[in-house]
């Protein structure tokens, strides 16, 4: 393996204490404690994807996975954006059509609160990652001042240069280059840019190692040791992976998603905001296909979209009904294999060192 990559991996490693540059990526709703355990005890790893945890859950789950594990992990939250507009016959249009898909939507769903997220902050602190991530925007600079009291280090999602700039100079530990290949949310710090600054992995990843000092993380469409490999080269000290992993029995994913990732090419998944009105990247079932056609009523903002949704998509996952799931996939979803994770995260590493030479 070249010198400058091991360098900088085995910098990043005894860095974070880690054993392998794996990382599993935090997935809000996917992150089972197995997962995380599973992936630690191989050597990279967990990750908690806490957008939709109360604090108390939020405890258990870290409690859970440093009770059997090695204890590395990272905890992510998502920064709030300001409150959304509010256009009651448009909501109403959208229940009208999401009936057609499942339940009807109950009245009061758009309203659906959102965790609080200063008491997730101060859980965060509590349960006392070694690392917590931020997606959707940078950590205001109070709790970012906390944090590093604490000595808990920071990593900011980024899909753009310039939001890697704006996490290096916010104190950022490490960025995560997320990717437009990524599968779940895309993480853009303004919501309305996500379908415009749509940039792949292959030129984000070294635009951003060129221009900061700090690690890179590399993340979106790597799911083998080619996409690892690849990765290094192109100058991230290390890898998160999300899709590759929901094959895997301790991601518990419903069996109807599990199956249809390895049936997914490149082309299988598109960006939408139909199911929580967030951009994200799922496979293109029929719900998502109609949602998109032009006389479908447009989403309404995060998260009352995800109120509206909520009963169809509950259904869907009771049911096995792929159509209406929200299944989110990354464009590498054929590579994922369906297999233990910790085998996975071996197999991965020395897959990639193979490529590396």
């Amino acid at each position: 393996m070249n010198h400058h990559i091991q360098f900088r991996i085995d910098g990043f490693c005894q860095r974070f204490g880690l054993r392998l540059p794996i990382l599993l990526a935090p997935m809000a709703g996917a992150c089972p404690p197995s997962l995380s355990i599973a992936v630690a005890n191989a050597g990279g790893l967990g990750a908690c994807g806490a957008l939709l945890l109360q604090p108390p859950a939020m405890h258990a789950w870290a409690q859970e996975v440093r009770s059997q594990s090695n204890g590395a992990f990272q905890m992510n939250l998502w920064v709030p954006d300001p409150a959304p507009l509010r256009d009651p016959a448009a909501e109403a249009e959208m229940a009208a059509f999401l009936g057609q898909w499942g339940p009807a939507v109950a009245p009061g769903a758009a309203d659906a609160p959102l965790v609080d997220f200063v008491a997730q902050c101060d859980a965060l602190l509590a349960a006392a990652p070694p690392i917590v991530s931020s997606v959707m925007g940078l950590y205001p600079p109070e709790f970012v001042a906390r944090l590093k009291a604490a000595g808990i280090a920071w990593w900011a999602n980024i899909s753009t240069l310039a939001e890697a700039r704006a996490a290096a100079a916010a104190g950022a530990d490490a960025v995560v280059a997320q990717g437009m290949e990524a599968g779940g949310h895309r993480g853009c710090f303004v919501a309305g840019e996500a379908e415009a600054g749509m940039v792949g992995s292959l030129s984000l990843i070294p635009a951003v190692a060129d221009a900061l000092a700090i690690p890179v993380i590399a993340t979106g469409g790597i799911a083998d040791g080619r996409g690892v490999a690849a990765a290094l080269m192109l100058g991230a000290s290390a890898v998160q992976i999300g899709t590759g992993f929901l094959r895997s029995p301790e991601a518990r994913l419903p069996p109807a998603w599990a199956a249809a990732l390895a049936l997914t090419p490149p082309e299988g998944t598109a960006v939408t905001r139909a199911f929580s009105g967030r951009a994200g990247r799922g496979i293109a079932t029929q719900y998502l296909r109609a949602a998109a056609a032009a006389d479908a009523p447009r989403p309404a903002p995060y998260p009352i979209q995800r109120g509206l949704t909520q009963a169809m998509r509950e259904a869907a996952v009771n049911s096995g009904n792929l159509s209406a799931m929200q299944a989110w996939a990354g464009q590498s979803a054929m590579l994922a294999r369906p297999e233990p994770a910790g085998e996975l995260v071996a197999w991965l590493w020395q897959d990639a060192q193979g490529w590396l030479g």
